[in-house]
Order: structure tokens, then C-alpha cells, then sequence
């Protein structure tokens, strides 16, 4: 009985769905789309889907959805069982859908969203790809400075035996440091990283990490870019189906990344719920929402 409870357990655990990337959720709403505008049954349609893609990962997610579809259950029921793969957002719109009679639609509004959303993060990868670059060979030179270049350039100083400026001798101190307590430098930044991550898992130090982050030259726009662009187009989506404003907010608070967005949208959604306008609403938070 043990040995029957422990094989499956282990079968569901290598059967188990794991992550897709937005890529392949693109490419599922974009034919779903066009397989039931072509008159296509949704259970062919999710049938055929599972026959051409190539992730084993996603072929099981299909075909589980297939199966619930033919037994009667809508799309979104199935979707409910995957909501971290595909979101609150896109199982809510899907539901909109079905509920309306405007399923085709939807995913029209959902795969231009998700297109946008690709672009978006596409953009942003480009953009930090050459500055990280640029900070990593920095790091790799200086510690290379460090540890080979400066002891050799030690001892051609130590042998002229002559005053040498504040700056060399803060260079030279430093490279001497490095190599006497290098492994206690390596240890102390781990410790360092890990209390950071501790104190950032709190909901006290991720508001004021986000907060923070906000606050940052560069970084702080891409951030209030990526934000707001994802609560425009997802309030935009949402209520396009017919969903409640309140819900909107709600939605969309979930799926925005910054801490102080998210508590700008519930803060906001408890006003409108008591008559307050969503301009009103919204006002305490103007530095948020206006670039």
C-alpha cells in the first residue's frame, strides 16, 4: 500500500506541469483564437494544439484541458487548476468570455495584450543587457586589479623606498586586504545577501526594497513604466469584458510587481466601493501614476 502511495506520488511529481513562458501562452491564445473563429470545436481545437507543440510540458496542460472541455467543463474551470502558469487575469477574461458568449474576442484582447506584454519585457531585457555587461566587467577588472596587477606594482614601490601619495597607499591597502581576508570578504557578502533577502521576504522590507527601487535613476522609471503600462492595458482588457470595476482593480493589482502599486490599486478599489470616483480614488497616489 506504502509502495503504491509512494509510486504515485513520484509519477505525479515527473507528470506534474511545469512553467510556461509567455512565448508559448502567446502562441495558444493566437491559434485557439483562430481555430474557433474558423468554426472549429473548442475540444478539436485544444486537441489539435496538443498534437503540434513541441513542450511535453504544455502538451499536458493541453491535453487535461481537452479532456475537461469534453466532459462538459468550461475552459476556465481547467485553466482555474493552472491559474500561477496562466493567471488570474487571463482565467477571469476567459470566464468574461464564455459567460457573454464572446470567447473569440476575448482572446483577440488577450493575445494583443500578452503581444505587448512580450514586446515590453523584450525591451527592458534589451535595454539592462549592456549596463549589466558593463558593471560585471567593471567588478571583473577591478578584482583583477586587485589581486594581480597591484602586489606586483608593491613591490617595485617597497624597493624605491619613497613617500607615495594618499590615493597609491589606499590602492596598495586595499589590494593587501583583499588578499589577507579575500575568503572572510566572500562569506561576509553571502551572509550580507542572504540577510537582504530575509529582511526583503518580510512584507515590511519588500515595501521599503520596492520603495526604494522606485526612488533609483534609471531603474525607477523602467519600473513605473512596466507598471503602468500593465494597469492600463489591464484594466483596458478587463473591463472590455464586461467585468466589474472593482474586480478590475483587484485583478489588476495582483498582477502589477511593485509592492506600492499593488496597495495603490486595494486602497483605491475599498474608495470606489463606497461611491468615491476612480479619479479620487486614485489622487493620494498621483506620484505613482503620473509620469
Amino acid at each position: 500500500m506504502e509502495l503504491r502511495k509512494s509510486s504515485k506520488t513520484i509519477l505525479n511529481w515527473i507528470t506534474k506541469p511545469r512553467k510556461i513562458n509567455l512565448a508559448q501562452r502567446i502562441f495558444f491564445v493566437q491559434q485557439l483564437g483562430v481555430m474557433i473563429k474558423a468554426g472549429i470545436s473548442l475540444s478539436v481545437a485544444l486537441k489539435t494544439l496538443a498534437n503540434q507543440t513541441s513542450s511535453k510540458t504544455f502538451k499536458i496542460v493541453l491535453i487535461d484541458l481537452q479532456q475537461g472541455v469534453e466532459k462538459g467543463n468550461l475552459l476556465s474551470k481547467g485553466l482555474e487548476k493552472y491559474q500561477k502558469m496562466f493567471g488570474e487575469l487571463f482565467i477571469n477574461m476567459v470566464k468574461a468570455g464564455e459567460a457573454s458568449g464572446k470567447l473569440e474576442d476575448v482572446l483577440k484582447q488577450l493575445f494583443v495584450q500578452m503581444k505587448k506584454d512580450h514586446e515590453t519585457i523584450s525591451k527592458v531585457k534589451g535595454a539592462m543587457i549592456y549596463p549589466a555587461i558593463v558593471i560585471v566587467m567593471m567588478i571583473g577588472i577591478g578584482i583583477l586589479v586587485l589581486v594581480y596587477v597591484i602586489p606586483t606594482m608593491s613591490g617595485i614601490f617597497t624597493e624605491m623606498q619613497i613617500e607615495l601619495p594618499l590615493a597609491t597607499r589606499v590602492l596598495l591597502g586595499s589590494s593587501a586586504f583583499v588578499l589577507s581576508y579575500g575568503i572572510y570578504l566572500i562569506i561576509g557578502f553571502a551572509i550580507l545577501g542572504v540577510a537582504i533577502n530575509r529582511v526583503i521576504a518580510t512584507p515590511k522590507g519588500r515595501y521599503t526594497f520596492h520603495k526604494l527601487l522606485l526612488k533609483l535613476p534609471v531603474v525607477g522609471g523602467i519600473i513605473r513604466k512596466i507598471n503602468l503600462a500593465r494597469f492600463a492595458r489591464s484594466m483596458s482588457s478587463l473591463l472590455k469584458t464586461d467585468i466589474p470595476i472593482v474586480q478590475s482593480f483587484e485583478i489588476t493589482s495582483r498582477i502589477l510587481g511593485n509592492v506600492l502599486y499593488k496597495e495603490a490599486l486595494m486602497q483605491s478599489k475599498e474608495k470606489i466601493k463606497k461611491g468615491i470616483s476612480i479619479q479620487e480614488s486614485l489622487n493620494p497616489y498621483i506620484n505613482l501614476f503620473h509620469q
